[in-house]
C-alpha cells in the first residue's frame, strides 16, 4: 500500500521486518564487487613536501627589500612559469610519466598539471597577512616516482624563487643606474645655468639689496662730500687766480712783458696734460675734454696775437725767461697744486656718480632679476632633490642585490624531503567497500518500495479507509475452515454488543 496512503512508523517496521532479505543480500553483493575492483583499479600515490617562507635575516630598518609584489600573487606568477611546456616536457621525458597511457605530449602534459597541487598554508596569526609556506604535492601510479617528480617541482619553485629576486634585484639597480645618470647630467646643467646667471647678475640677486642700499647711501656721502670739496677748491682757485693778476699788474712793463707769455706757457703746458689725462680714460665726446680742449684752442689763439719783443724774434715759448719774484713763483705753484686737486676731485666725482648709476641699476632690476633667479633656484633645487632621492635609492638598491647575492633575502626553505607514500592514496577498500554496502542497500529499497507501491491487498481498516473512505464496523478474521460459520456477536466502533449477523453479510455501514 505504499503507493495508497501514508505510511507510519510501524507500518515501515512490519515492511522491513517482512521484506528485509532484499535489502540485505544487495548490499552485501554490492559490497563484495566494491572491494573487488580495487584490485583492477590503477592505483595512486602522492608525495608531499613542505617549503617555508623565511623572511629576510637583515632588518628592514636597515635595508629595504626591492621585491615588493604580494607573496601569493609572486607564487602564482612562478607557479604559471614551473608549470609551462618547456618545463614540464623535460620531467615527463626523464621520468617517462604515463608513457604507457597512449596519451600524446600536449595531453601528458595536462595530465601533469593536474596532478600537481600547491596549496599554501595561511597564517594563524591575526591580521599578518602573510604566507609561512606552502605544500607541494604530486600524484603518480608509482610511490618512487612520485616521490623524485615531488623533488624536482619543489626544487625548480626555490631555483625560480632565487633566480627571480636576484633578477628583480638587478634589473632594479640597472634602471636606478640610468635613471641617475640622467638626474646627474640635468643637474649639471642647472648647476652652469645658476653659476652663468649669478656670473652675469652679481650684486643684483636676492639678498643683496641691503647690501646695495648700504652702498648706495654712502657713495652720496662721499659724492657730497667730493662736491663739497671741489666746491671749495675751485673757490680758492678763483681767489689765487685773483690774487696773481692782482700781482701781475704791479710790476714794472718790462717785468710783465716776461711774465705774461711764461704765465700763458704754463698754462697751456697744465690743460694740455690734462686734456692727455681725460682722453686716457674717455671718449672725445666727454664734456670736460671737450671743455679742456676748447680752452687750448683758445690759450693758443690769445698767445698768437700777443706782440712779440722786439728784442728777439723767437715765438712765445722761447720767450726770454728771468727770475720771477718769489711771491709769484708760491702763488703759481698753488694755482697748479689746486688744478690738480680739482680734477682729481672732478674724477672722484665722476667715479662715485658712475658707481651711483650702478648700484641704482642693482635696485632698479632687482625684481626682475630676483624673479628669474628664484626660477633657476626652484629648477636647481627639483634637481637636486630628485637626484638625491636617486642616489639614495640606487645605494639601496645595490645593498638588496647584494643581500640577494648572498641569499640573506627571501628564501624558499625546504623542511621536509618529499615522502615516499607507504600506500596508495587511491583506491581506499574501505571506501569502495562503504560505497558497496550503501549502494547495495538503496538498490534494496528501492526494490522493497517498488513492490509495496505494486501490492494493493487490504489487510487494515486504514487500507479499507483508503479505498472506500467509510468506517468499518467489524472485522472477521481468517480462519482455516472451508465452510463459514455465523459469528455469535459483533461489537460497533462504540463498543456496544449487537445481534448475530449472518457471515456472508457485508460488515460495512452503509453510510446510516
Amino acid at each position: 500500500m505504499l503507493g495508497h496512503r501514508a505510511l507510519s512508523v510501524d507500518d515501515y517496521f512490519t515492511i522491513l521486518k517482512k521484506r528485509w532479505w532484499i535489502v540485505i543480500v544487495p548490499a552485501i553483493i554490492f559490497a563484495i564487487v566494491g572491494v573487488g575492483l580495487t584490485f583492477f583499479v590503477q592505483p595512486e600515490y602522492i608525495s608531499q613536501t613542505l617549503v617555508l617562507i623565511e623572511q629576510q635575516k637583515v632588518p628592514d630598518n636597515y635595508v629595504k627589500p626591492i621585491v615588493s609584489e604580494d607573496l601569493n600573487a609572486r607564487l602564482a606568477s612562478m607557479q604559471e612559469q614551473i608549470l609551462s611546456r618547456s618545463r614540464l616536457q623535460p620531467i615527463i621525458e626523464r621520468f617517462n610519466l604515463y608513457g604507457t597511457s597512449g596519451m600524446g605530449m600536449d595531453g601528458r602534459i595536462d595530465k601533469v598539471r593536474k596532478d600537481i597541487q600547491i596549496k599554501p598554508i595561511e597564517s594563524q596569526i591575526a591580521r599578518t597577512g602573510g604566507l609561512p609556506g606552502f605544500f607541494i604535492s604530486f600524484k603518480a601510479g608509482d610511490a618512487h616516482t612520485a616521490q623524485q617528480v615531488c623533488g624536482e617541482i619543489t626544487s625548480l619553485f626555490i631555483s625560480e624563487n632565487l633566480h627571480a629576486r636576484e633578477q628583480s634585484a638587478q634589473g632594479t639597480t640597472e634602471f636606478l643606474k640610468q635613471q641617475l645618470s640622467d638626474a646627474k647630467r640635468n643637474l649639471d646643467e642647472q648647476d652652469s645655468k645658476l653659476a652663468a646667471f649669478q656670473r652675469t647678475y652679481a650684486g643684483r640677486l636676492p639678498g643683496e639689496e641691503t647690501t646695495n642700499m648700504t652702498m648706495l647711501t654712502s657713495l652720496n656721502t662721499q659724492l657730497e662730500a667730493a662736491t663739497q670739496a671741489l666746491a671749495r677748491m675751485e673757490s680758492d682757485k678763483t681767489y689765487g687766480e685773483t690774487m696773481l693778476a692782482s700781482q701781475t699788474r704791479d710790476l714794472p712793463a718790462s717785468d710783465q712783458q716776461k711774465v705774461q707769455p711764461q704765465t700763458q706757457q704754463a698754462e697751456l703746458t697744465q690743460l694740455i696734460a690734462q686734456e692727455a689725462d681725460l682722453t686716457s680714460r674717455y671718449t672725445e665726446d666727454y664734456p670736460d675734454v671737450v671743455s679742456t680742449r676748447r680752452k687750448i684752442r683758445e690759450l693758443r689763439a690769445q698767445m698768437a696775437k700777443a706782440p712779440a719783443p722786439s728784442s728777439s724774434p723767437a715765438p712765445v715759448s722761447s720767450a726770454p725767461k728771468g727770475p720771477e719774484p718769489a711771491n709769484i713763483v708760491s702763488m703759481r705753484a698753488q694755482l697748479h697744486s689746486l688744478d690738480m686737486g680739482i680734477a682729481q676731485k672732478k674724477r672722484d666725482q665722476m667715479n662715485i656718480q658712475s658707481q651711483l648709476r650702478q648700484y641704482q641699476d642693482r635696485i632698479s632690476s632687482s625684481p626682475t632679476v630676483q624673479a628669474e633667479y628664484k626660477q633657476l633656484t626652484r629648477d636647481y633645487q627639483t634637481a637636486q632633490g630628485f637626484y638625491d632621492d636617486l642616489l639614495q635609492k640606487m645605494n639601496q638598491s645595490k645593498m638588496a642585490t647584494d643581500l640577494e647575492r648572498r641569499q640573506q633575502g627571501e628564501q624558499f626553505k625546504l623542511m621536509d624531503e618529499p615522502n615516499l607514500p607507504e600506500g596508495p592514496s587511491f583506491p581506499k577498500r574501505g571506501a569502495f567497500l562503504g560505497g558497496g554496502l550503501g549502494a547495495g542497500m538503496m538498490l534494496g529499497l528501492l526494490i522493497v518500495a517498488w513492490i509495496e507501491y505494486r501490492d494493493t491487498a487490504i489487510r487494515s481498516e486504514r487500507d479499507l479507509w483508503a479505498f472506500t473512505k467509510l468506517p468499518t464496523l467489524g472485522m472477521i478474521s481468517l480462519t482455516a475452515d472451508a465452510a463459514p460459520q455465523e459469528t455469535k456477536s459483533r461489537f460497533n466502533l462504540r463498543g456496544r454488543r449487537n445481534k448475530a449477523i449472518p457471515a456472508n453479510t457485508p460488515l460495512m455501514n452503509a453510510g446510516r
